[in-house]
């Protein structure tokens, strides 16, 4: 969950980052208007990406520990199968 809370903050600042960016970049631009649109275009879709990879990558993250959650569970049913099948073995013999 720590994982997922800092992956949070660090799309929130990317974000920010952006909003903040782009509006300093429209206020004080020295390039005509079809240029710096041209530029907050090509910036936007680079933080999009990186956006979408970061998303990727935190998916597969919780993907793999699902697995990994998955396979623990799967052990420990197992366990406790062969526990009960132990323990009723046990009340077998001693009955």
């Amino acid at each position: 969950m720590k994982k997922f809370d800092n992956a949070a903050k660090t799309i929130g600042a990317l974000l920010v980052g952006v909003i903040a960016g782009a509006t300093l970049g429209i206020l004080f631009a020295p390039a005509r208007g079809k240029k710096t649109r041209r530029k907050i275009k090509t910036a936007a879709t680079g933080v999009a990406k990186g956006f979408k990879r970061k998303i990727k990558d935190e998916q597969n993250a919780l993907r793999i520990k699902a697995e990994e959650l998955e396979g623990l569970t799967e052990d420990k049913i197992d366990q406790m199968i062969d526990s009960v099948k132990h323990k009723a073995d046990v009340l077998k013999r001693h009955n």
